[in-house]
């Protein structure tokens, strides 16, 4: 089953918890991530670690990015790793 690495691309989180650059790779556990981004990521993360493709733009692909629902103040890119 694919790992799936979190890559901060944007933090503005409010409470300076995450940093640009911070990166998670999710195998068993969840991420120290808090629970509304969590949310907002594990849809994609649970079909990235079991082989699916998502709509990525004009393509397909084995990624995705999701932003953080407090007005998008954190932005992750996730994408299956072997």
């Amino acid at each position: 089953m694919p790992k799936v690495l979190l890559t901060v691309l944007v933090s503005r989180c409010r409470c300076g918890y995450l940093r640009q650059g911070d990166a998670f790779t999710v195998e068993d556990i969840c991420p120290p991530l808090c629970q509304e981004l969590w949310n907002a990521a594990y849809p994609y993360v649970f079909a990235l670690r079991n082989g699916a493709l998502l709509d990525c733009g004009a393509e397909k692909a084995a990624r995705f990015i999701v932003k953080c629902p407090d007005e998008g103040r954190v932005v992750l890119r996730g994408e299956a790793v072997e």
